[in-house]
């Protein structure tokens, strides 16, 4: 079930799939990874984890670059390669998803990998800016044990393609949401500006949020479901990646992902002191070349002509957190610990009472 099936979010079309790869050329993989039962026993397990990679475009991006940018709501988090996306407004890699402590490997498996693609890679050329984000699976997976390897970065960036799972898969198999089982969600929207068609695509890696907290549709269901079943820790970050093709630049894109965050605040994420809460938003209307021989020649939509690129955004992050949870399966993990599925019985029953469900 998706958040479709039983509610209307905001006024805007789905796209074809419904995914961030309703933008053209996105595609995703995931290798998941679940080993194990019981008592925590580092560097044996139990393992919850996994990793998830988004292919912004189907060509070399090192050689084919695209404009992107990021905006960090809270800062608790440990990203790689987001410094530089912020200074020249580009992205040369893949994107991967992974847990807290694996981002070293994934930057690696991804230089490496990046090397292989590039010869010219430290010898005729600079070098590469790899981006990884994370958040911390540690509730459920014996993070310490080093599971995630370099050839689990590799095959999640080789598998990817248009169709992915959500919930507990990749990066998210070991995360949580509001106390209820998290992960991967995605959404999209389609606009219409300026007498053209524009898809914006979200995909999230949600592990975040209170019980209590948690909105849908503007029903408080978090209250609603306060004392079922187990609750356990609340910490945790989400990350949040944008994709368009609409043509617009790096710092038109920095607005879109700050628009992100109001998708986040609509399903009651507050950004709490421990909560790294980051976005990363990139365009695959016009490719960058690395190698500039003379002027670039950029289309861009003009900024007032913006606003249906934000309410897009906003409604898919939306969409997509909601996604991440309704896709998500009941999981258990490291010490015995369970992270219980939100209930869909549950919520459409509340759905119902508040006049959210849809006809």
């Amino acid at each position: 079930m998706k958040a479709p099936d039983i509610i209307s979010l905001g006024r805007l079309k789905h796209g074809r799939t419904n995914s961030i790869s309703d933008v053209e050329g996105v595609t995703v993989g995931h290798v998941t990874l679940v080993e194990g039962k019981g008592f925590l026993k580092s560097g044996k397990g139990p393992v919850r984890t996994g990793v998830t990679a988004i292919i912004p475009h189907q060509g070399n991006i090192y050689k084919e670059k695209l404009f992107a940018s990021t905006f960090v709501l809270n800062g608790y988090g440990k990203p790689v390669g987001v410094v530089q996306v912020e200074e020249l407004g580009v992205m040369e890699t893949p994107i991967i998803l992974t847990n807290t402590l694996s981002v070293g490997v994934a930057a690696d498996a991804l230089i490496q990998y990046m090397l292989r693609k590039n010869e010219d890679i430290g010898v005729t050329t600079g070098s590469v800016n790899p981006i990884v984000m994370e958040c911390n699976d540690s509730y459920l997976n014996d993070i310490r044990g080093g599971h995630i390897k370099s050839e689990h970065i590799l095959e999640a960036v080789e598998n990817a393609g248009t169709r992915f799972e959500e919930g507990s898969v990749g990066a998210g198999t070991g995360m949580s949401a509001f106390e209820f089982k998290g992960g991967i969600g995605t959404s999209s929207r389609i606009c219409d500006i300026m007498e053209n068609k524009f898809t914006v695509g979200a995909l999230v890696l949600s592990n975040f949020g209170k019980r209590e907290d948690l909105t849908i549709a503007g029903a408080p269901v978090g209250k609603e479901l306060k004392d079922w079943q187990g609750k356990g820790e609340a910490k945790g970050s989400i990350i949040m990646v944008i994709a368009t093709d609409a043509f617009v630049n790096s710092h038109q894109l920095k607005r879109i992902a700050r628009r992100a965050v109001i998708g986040l605040a609509r399903t009651g994420g507050n950004a709490y002191d421990g909560s790294g809460d980051i976005v990363l938003a990139f365009s695959t209307a016009q490719k960058i070349p690395h190698c500039h021989r003379d002027f670039l020649h950029i289309k861009l939509l003009p900024d007032d002509h913006l606003d249906m690129l934000f309410i897009a955004t906003i409604e898919a992050v939306e969409e997509a957190i909601i996604n991440s949870l309704l896709k998500a399966k009941t999981m258990d993990g490291r010490d015995n610990r369970v992270r219980y599925q939100l209930p869909h019985d549950r919520l459409i029953q509340i759905m119902e009472k508040y006049g959210r469900l849809n006809k």
